[in-house]
């Protein structure tokens, strides 16, 4: 009789990537004999390294007696929108932005994309004076540009999303476009920063194709309302020109400040929100694989195994201390806006063979945290307490986007580094009392966190860790509220607050999948 099963195994690293042994195994688990198996395939891949025996979990689909029938092909076709198709605005070319597009195009809507940054391959070469010469090009660099931070800052993923909606049809999309097939099946999938600007580039001609708009260096600054200021019917752009249309999403990202300014200028509800700050910590690569595959340092890492990668959070004091954006075989990168400030964050390329291994290690700091800033700064208090810090780390890196650093043993020692720690950081490091220069609230958690940390971790609190500020772009300081039934902000009908840059999403698959919903609500409500 023959049939399809899908199944779990267990097996050991040696093994795993064996054909014959995955049937043999396969057998095993559904008590036949090997001989009925007549095909499977790999449907979802992670590794278990917490013990000192490295076992691979598998999930396979199983043919008994039976050949499995091929996958569906997997294409980007969208139907090519009417002539008088109703018009979605969309602020922001990120991931939130782009599939909201590509979902309004399967809807009938015609999308329309403003994005203040450039275009993914003219983005890239905006990026050597922020390395080379510390200078920011404050509308294209690593958070503004065509596909979002994501595009130049890793490309990661994972998401414990998965019920806000098709995590498995985004991954399809972005497989449609270039992605490597491998995200499908991975546990931890990831693009790399060296690939992703391929794929969100085919998803902007699919866009194209099908007959909707990107506008690049087009930076919005109003928003066209109603006489009551009740229905937004448009915006306005820095170069004079106006968009109008039947809906706006607002998928600006959390670094898109001066939109939070606009918003609070003209009165529009927002609400304080927790976010994160703190650093980049950085450590050998070699050392992370040793410590988290349990082998001794300097055994090579088998070839199977991924650079290793750790997740680590406690709470301290009623406030969270954890790791971000993990990135193993990576590197820092400076991620300011700004011509003042330094801001640093971490990236991988798909091959993940960076000498070093680096993540945030983050604070939360809840609203009355930013208190200090509340009579100059009213609802923008931690905007401002965000910015306090990058100009600071600026002032304390000696310019140029070098970035203050320290040892994360003379951090806990409360010490000035005489030497730093090697670093992937390019523009280059300043030796300087981060445990002087971060608020006490903050520093007191991430010593005692580190400290617990390396409890768990045998080897994190080692002198060949550097400590990089500050990381302080994790998430949104801010929340653009909307209704739950209509993802409408409350006080303005037509405006679709969106995933990060409105406290609603953090990653690009949330950010994804926060689009879908936004650009299937404006298209379920009449204007």
């Amino acid at each position: 009789m023959s049939s399809i099963e899908t199944i779990d195994i267990i097996m050991a690293l040696d093994k795993s990537e064996d054909h014959e042994a995955r049937i043999k195994k396969a057998a095993r688990k559904l008590k036949v004999h090997p001989s009925q198996i007549q095909d499977i395939r790999l449907r979802k891949h992670s590794i278990d390294a917490r013990k000192k025996d490295i076992m691979v979990q598998l999930r396979i689909e199983v043919g008994l007696g039976m050949m499995l029938p091929a996958d569906p092909t997997i294409s980007a076709n969208y139907a090519s929108v009417a002539n008088n198709a109703a018009v979605m605005i969309i602020i922001g070319c990120g991931p939130a932005g782009m599939f909201a597009a590509l979902r309004a195009l399967e809807l009938g809507y015609k999308p329309i994309i403003l994005e203040r940054g450039k275009d993914a391959s003219a983005r890239r070469f905006d990026l050597a004076p922020l390395l080379r010469e510390g200078r920011v090009i404050e509308d294209s660099n690593y958070c503004f540009g065509e596909g979002g931070a994501g595009t130049f800052s890793d490309g990661k993923l994972y998401t414990r999303a998965t019920k806000r909606g098709p995590v498995r049809d985004v991954y399809e999309t972005l497989v449609a476009h270039g992605a490597p097939n491998r995200i499908l099946t991975d546990a931890h999938p990831h693009i790399g920063s060296n690939l992703l600007p391929n794929v969100v580039k085919a998803i902007r001609q699919s866009i194209l194709d099908s007959g909707g708009e990107v506008h690049f260096k087009t930076k919005v600054n109003g928003l066209l309302k109603s006489e009551d200021g009740k229905k937004i019917h448009g915006v306005s752009t820095a170069d004079g020109k106006e968009f109008i249309g039947d809906s706006v999403i607002l998928a600006t990202g959390h670094s898109a400040r001066d939109i939070y300014s606009l918003l609070a200028s003209e009165g529009i509800l927002m609400e304080r929100k927790t976010f994160a700050v703190g650093v980049r910590i950085e450590h050998p690569q070699p050392l992370i694989d040793s410590i988290q595959y349990h082998y001794q340092r300097g055994v090579k890492r088998p070839d199977i195994l991924p650079a290793a990668r750790y997740r680590l959070a406690t709470k301290i004091g009623g406030r969270g201390v954890h790791s971000f954006c993990m990135c193993p075989g990576g590197f820092i990168v400076p991620a300011a806006t700004e011509n003042d400030e330094v801001v640093v964050n971490g990236m991988s390329l798909s091959r993940r063979d960076s000498p070093f291994a680096n993540s945030g290690m983050v604070v939360s700091v809840e609203p009355e945290d930013t208190a200090e800033f509340d009579a100059e700064y009213g609802i923008l208090s931690g905007m401002a307490f965000q910015k306090s810090l990058e100009v600071l780390a600026s002032k304390a890196g000696e310019g140029e986007q070098k970035a203050p650093a320290q040892r994360v043993t003379d951090f806990l020692n409360q010490k000035i580094s005489s030497s730093l720690a090697d670093t992937s950081y390019f523009p280059g490091l300043s030796s300087a009392p981060l445990h002087e220069l971060m608020p006490e609230f903050i520093v007191s958690r991430m010593q005692t966190g580190l400290k617990k940390f390396g409890k768990g971790m045998r080897g994190y609190i080692t002198e060949e860790a550097g400590m990089i500020g500050f990381e302080t772009r994790t998430s949104s300081p801010l929340r653009i509220p909307r209704n739950d039934e209509n993802f409408q902000h409350p006080e303005i009908h037509g405006l679709y607050p969106c995933a990060e840059g409105a406290g609603y999403a953090g990653g690009i698959i949330s950010a994804a999948l926060d689009g879908i919903k936004c650009a299937e609500a404006a298209a379920a409500v009449k204007n």
